[in-house]
């Protein structure tokens, strides 16, 4: 069984980071009859995209085959994407280490996913027309750069 963790540094002593899609790494499991029995950490390819991260994440976890995904939250792109290609989405506090989630996954202490609103945990990333017609009202937290027009 193959799980990857979202982490900042990697590792399995790294701790689960929050954000799914915005995650600086992944810490990539392999696991054999219940155990650990090995550790990779590679770079998340939608870490730094301007927009599409979430979606960039899953498309990497599904074509690296993971079974699980486990993070802090899932944002609504990722996790359709990962629930339409079949993979479990477990999230785990911050407080964890990698080691210890995956541990608690297997021992069937994590069986539920937090979704949160898109741009994850990490924030700050809305930039665009925002729902408020260019009142700076985007997703994210971010500053929006809306050109709304005043109608007579």
């Amino acid at each position: 069984m193959m799980i990857i963790v979202s982490t900042v540094n990697g590792g399995l002593d790294d701790r689960v980071n929050p954000a799914f899609g915005r995650t600086p790494t992944f810490t990539i499991v392999d696991v054999e009859n219940g155990e650990i029995t090995g550790a990779q950490v590679v770079q998340n390819p939608g870490y730094s995209q301007p927009r599409g991260a979430g979606v960039t994440a899953a498309q990497f976890v599904i074509d690296n085959g993971a079974d699980v995904v486990i993070a802090g939250q899932f944002g609504p792109n990722s996790s359709g994407v990962l629930q339409a290609a079949g993979i479990r989405m477990v999230s785990a506090p911050a407080t964890m280490t990698v080691r210890e989630a995956v541990e608690a996954f297997l021992r069937g202490e994590l069986t539920g996913a937090v979704f949160g609103p898109e741009g994850g945990a990490g924030g700050g990333m809305g930039r665009g027309m925002g729902r408020g017609m260019g009142r700076g009202m985007g997703r994210g937290r971010g500053m929006g750069q809306g050109t709304g027009r005043l109608y007579r």
